[in-house]
């Protein structure tokens, strides 16, 4: 595999921003390797020599790029400052992001002013680690923020002494905390607790947690094997000393560095989007905060993406183009480098969980039992027995487990590593009610798959095998929504059964193929808000196998549906094992994949799909018991037996698994997961209830402040939106879920019209259109508008309004042509809140003025036997009967696309040019039926009793509602409310 650049200087020079690998000690810098990336965003290879020019500019160190921002006109580059080691596989150490900075491509002097502001920022930290001045943070969990809050981890401590990879040198580091001063000192409070130690943000001073090491530090040290690399994380970098300046200290809190507001280009000042530049400081704080919340992982080394046992060590592609792209997170804003060629700086990261606990297993000489020794406890522990022993214990003296008592002396052990990584996919990715159900590509919301490897200490896998275990969560595969204003929202169901049926279809082929067999476990409540989607779950898992199942050749969709609030109500969460039975068989049949002599003997055969609502607290709690079965059964076949469920020394186990949750939790529904008191005791207490109180309204909070900016940039540096979506965002303070593609949902609709509206067999389709309209006819601006259908025959237009949710066509309209007294269009402002409102040359419209006369009446489908003709309501007036009462419809044109990035090449026709080319065909069908007498003239007179000549009917150009006259009606309240709105929320 080509080498990736593992540590490089970036520095700002007159023609662009120069990245330098990182050359050794004592050696003057190389640029064979340099690149260079010019003001316009630009990457390519620095083809001028300098190593004879001024190489003393203010430089930062970085531990890699993870891509390049472009925002509106102008580029950011998104490099890693701080890292932290969390894991190792095979020997390959896997590092975890906590800090990244954002270096402004508009000019040397906005640049240089980056890198300042970057250096004094973790000079600063260091000087204080010097001093001593530990901030306490006195956030408790609870309070855990969103992504655009605080997605901020947990403080990274390090050892004593570390290690540099490039130079091969040790250096001291910062003292660590224990987690006893931790504890005592820092008052621990509830939120984060496992058996005995309770901390404050999950061990405030030990980031270790991350990996399921929440002990003592020199506990650990001493029980770790001395031929492997410790599993405990390192900080890489050169401690900041006077002989390396420009090293990167390690910092106690890992708190990104705040963007400075002149690393915001000058270029935006004019651009024309001036709504980008308003929230541009917004952008880059979040990315800032987004990359830099412990989140993100990569190696230099070892592919993430897949499994273990798909790894090729003997692969000569670059570590990208082995990267599984539904894993590949920052795959967007990297491909300047991919497309330039600069391959040794591209590096992909992974969102999700890297966790590794390192655990001893002995065998007691008396008896020929195994024990699980936690290489963190102390001679003050509770004794660790065997599970044969434990069982026995009921029927000992109390004494018998005296914690003075010592543990026998093993011998016959055996070291191993348990490691967890979990994978989100990028694919339909966001945050929790933004995000739910499936689109029309079959991808889920909130999926996560979840790999836990058993390995020795020393991954040999000649004398040891390699087991691993996959594990799948994600969301219903239905289309539905829920309301962020609810702490209890109802469940509302989108398209048609057929739609959902193609859908659900699609989502489980996909999996199949990738996994095999699948067994989907639902744990939503059978009553209350939630059976309704969880009816719907179970009727298409039926429909899917009594039709040819998932591969149309009989393949079938296992599924079962447990209560798991019902069941488990009482906080009697060990009657998951009900589940666990139901489950047992699949488990058993599908196994785990086992490596031997760097060969896979056996491959898992399926893998157990788990969901609940969100597919985060109750599906933790399913899928740890699933790996806790695992691990048990994979040990067993080793002769070694332990229980995880009732061994005091095995709670690592249940921390590991609760860190994951957390994670997984907070990158979703920015919050810890609830009942995680249960998943590290086993044990459900009130202080985890009160806990989980907090945590829910929390959620609750960020569900309605926070997400929404959150969801319209995580779309965005997926490529999943155009940066329209932030003007999007300040206009309506929220981001659209485009689930399905808008082009095909409108051409159905278009073409269901036809179909149920057009009752003359002669009477031919010539065009039709989707169109944003007032709620109620005959007015001009209502409080809302909704998307309706125009169609266009050679005798009528036919004005359709749609039930979107059901795909169904409410009521429709038919106006004769001959009816059709004038067509005008112009500027069309509905709002006055947001510059996108106010934009004359995309807000427009078109006006179809016209006479209605009796017969031709809307009609209504109510879906009942009486559906009929529909009548307004009749109003006490003296005007003239309905026939010669003028009437009107108003139209206003759609977006030309979404903000949903569709990779067309071709520019869509703009609103102006949409509305003219409608207004034109109606004029041209209709002059043509009247030429070829299809119905009678018109005539200039107001009726043909006072004629003036035949005329044609022509399209006027007029403004519908002008922007002077939309301010007009603007009111002081409607203004003060989005104003109090955009305070809030961006």
């Amino acid at each position: 595999m080509p080498g990736l650049v593992r540590k490089l200087l970036i520095f700002a020079a007159v023609d662009g921003l120069i990245l330098q690998p990182a050359p050794p000690r004592n050696h003057a810098p190389a640029t064979q390797q340099a690149i260079k990336i010019d003001y316009k965003g630009n990457v390519g290879p620095l083809l001028k020599d300098r190593r004879e020019a001024d190489t003393t500019p203010v430089s930062l160190e970085s531990h890699g790029i993870v891509g390049l921002l472009k925002v509106a006109t102008s580029f950011f580059l998104i490099s890693i400052c701080r890292r932290e080691q969390v894991a190792q596989i095979r020997g390959k150490p896997i590092y975890k992001i906590t800090d990244i900075t954002l270096i402004p491509l508009s000019s040397q002097a906005d640049a240089d002013k980056a890198i300042v502001s970057a250096r004094e920022h973790v000079l600063r930290h260091s000087k204080e680690h010097e001093a001593g001045e530990d901030e306490v943070d006195s956030e408790s969990e609870d309070e855990a923020p969103s992504v655009t809050d605080s997605l901020i981890e947990e403080p990274a401590s390090a050892p004593t002494e570390v290690k540099d990879t490039l130079t091969g040198q040790r250096g001291p580091i910062e003292r660590r905390t224990s987690v006893a001063e931790d504890v005592m000192h820092r008052k621990g409070v509830y939120g984060r607790f496992a058996d005995k130690w309770f901390s404050k943000k999950g061990w405030s001073a030990d980031s270790r947690r991350a990996q399921g090491l929440s002990s003592q530090a020199e506990l650990a040290g001493k029980n770790a094997p001395k031929n492997v690399e410790s599993t405990v994380p390192e900080e890489e970098g050169h401690p900041t000393s006077a002989s390396n300046p420009e090293a990167l200290p390690v910092a106690d809190v890992v708190v990104p560095n705040p963007v400075n507001p002149e690393e915001i280009p000058k270029a935006l000042d004019g651009a024309n989007d001036s709504t980008t530049a308003t929230l541009l400081p917004k952008i880059l704080r979040t990315t800032k905060l987004y990359f830099a919340s412990g989140n993100f992982f990569f190696s230099y080394d070892y592919d993430l993406s897949h499994s273990i046992s798909d790894h090729d060590p003997n692969s000569n592609l670059a570590l990208f183009k082995q990267f599984d792209p539904l894993f590949f997170w920052n795959h967007h804003i990297i491909s300047p480098f991919i497309e330039s060629g600069q391959h040794a700086f591209v590096l992909p990261v992974i969102q999700g969980f890297v966790g590794q606990r390192a655990f001893s297993i002995k065998v007691v000489d008396s008896q020929s039992n195994s024990i699980a020794i936690d290489p963190t406890s102390s001679p003050d522990d509770i004794p660790l027995r065997s599970w044969h022993q434990s069982q026995q214990a009921e029927t000992d003296s109390s004494s018998d487990t005296n914690t003075d008592t010592p543990p026998p002396e093993p011998s016959n052990g055996k070291d191993f590593l348990l490691t967890l990584v979990s994978r989100r996919s990028v694919k339909r990715a966001g945050l929790r009610y933004l995000r739910r159900g499936v689109d029309d590509e079959g991808s889920a919301a909130n999926s996560v798959e979840t790999e836990q490897i058993l390995s020795s200490q020393t991954w040999d896998t000649s004398t040891d095998k390699i087991f691993s275990f996959t594990q799948y969560r994600a969301s219903i595969p239905l289309f539905f929504s829920q309301s962020p204003y609810s702490l209890k929202p109802q469940v509302m169901l989108w398209g048609s059964p057929e739609t959902n049926a193609e859908a659900f279809k699609r989502h489980f082929s996909g999996l199949s193929s990738r996994y095999g067999s699948i067994y989907c476990a639902s744990l939503v409540d059978k009553h209350g808000t939630e059976s309704k989607i969880g009816e719907g779950y179970e009727k298409q898992a039926k429909a899917l196998n009594s039709n040819g199942g998932i591969d149309g050749q009989g393949k079938q969709l296992g599924f079962e549906w447990f209560d798991f609030h019902n069941v488990c109500r009482g906080m009697r969460f060990e009657n998951v094992s009900i589940l666990m039975d139901t489950l047992a068989p699949f488990l058993k049949s599908t196994g785990w994949t086992e490596i031997l002599n760097d060969q896979v003997t056996h491959k898992q055969s399926g893998v157990l799909r788990t969901n609940c609502m969100d597919c985060l607290d109750r599906t933790n709690v399913v899928q740890s018991a699933c790996a806790r079965t695992a691990l048990e059964n994979q040990l067993s076949s080793g002769n070694f037996n332990i229980d995880l469920q009732n061994d005091p020394s095995t709670s690592w186990f249940n921390t590991l698994w609760a860190d994951n949750g957390d994670n997984i939790s907070r990158q979703y529904a920015g919050t810890a997961a609830l009942k995680g008191d249960f998943t590290r005791t086993r044990k459900r207490q009130i202080t985890g209830a009160l806990t989980d109180f907090g945590l829910t309204l929390t959620r609750y909070y960020n569900n309605i402040v926070n997400d929404y900016f959150a969801q319209a940039l995580i779309d965005y540096l997926l490529g999943r939106a155009t940066d329209s979506i932030f003007a999007e965002f300040e206009a309506d303070m929220k981001s659209s879920d485009y689930f399905i593609d808008l082009r095909k949902v409108r051409q159905a609709a278009i073409e269901r019209c036809t179909s149920i509206v057009i009752e003359d067999k002669d009477e031919d389709l010539v065009a039709g259109w989707t169109l944003s309209v007032p709620t109620s006819a005959n007015h001009l601006k209502t409080s809302t508008f909704e998307e309706a259908v125009l169609l266009l025959t050679e005798k009528a237009l036919y004005f359709c309004r749609l039930d979107w949710g059901t795909e169904k066509v409410r009521e429709f309209e038919r106006i004769s042509l001959e009816q059709v007294q004038g067509i005008f269009h112009g500027v069309y402002i509905t709002s006055t809140l947001a510059q996108r409102h106010m934009d004359e040359e995309k807000n427009v419209g078109f006006v179809i003025r016209y006479r209605a006369e009796m017969g031709e009446l809307v009609r209504r489908n109510t879906r009942s036997l009486d559906s009929g003709p529909w009548e307004e309501p009749q109003q006490p007036s003296t005007k003239p009967s309905p026939e010669n009462v003028g009437r009107f419809l108003a139209f206003k044109a759609l977006p030309p696309r979404s903000n949903v990035a569709t990779g067309e090449a071709e520019e869509p026709e703009t609103e102006g040019l949409v509305v003219n080319s409608i207004c034109d065909e109606i004029v041209r069908v209709a002059n043509k039926a009247q030429k070829e007498g299809l119905f009678k003239w018109r005539y200039t007179g107001e009726d043909e009793s006072t004629p003036s000549g035949k005329v044609e009917l022509k399209v006027e150009e007029k403004d519908i509602i002008s922007a002077a006259d939309a301010k007009k009606s603007t009111g002081y309240m409607e203004q003060l409310g989005y104003s109090l709105k955009k305070l809030v929320w961006s």
